[in-house]
């Protein structure tokens, strides 16, 4: 007990909150069976990953999930135009070069 109350005053000096582990409850193995085939399929993935992100209702871990993915997402979308952008350049400056 003693040591229970001197780890809620040492986070309440640091301002981190206590993270109690029962507040959701734990995604199971065939939940996230179905969340991996539901992102397999294209167009429902990405619908998917908006609900899941920014709707209401959705286990955070699932939430911070959808989030971190659709960050890798826009990364790779922006990677991927400056990729065909300057190879799109490049072909164009060898074609007027001929």
């Amino acid at each position: 007990m003693e040591e229970n109350l001197n780890a809620d005053n040492q986070s309440k000096r640091n301002n981190i909150p206590l993270i109690d582990d029962q507040s959701q409850p734990v995604i199971s193995i065939g939940d996230w069976f179905i969340t991996i085939i539901l992102l397999a399929i294209p167009l429902v993935n990405f619908i998917m990953l908006l609900v899941w992100a920014f709707g209401g209702g959705t286990n955070p871990n699932k939430a911070n999930f959808a989030k971190a993915t659709l960050i890798v997402y826009l990364i790779m979308l922006v990677l991927s135009v400056l990729f065909a952008s300057t190879i799109m350049g490049f072909f164009m400056n060898n074609m007027y070069n001929f």
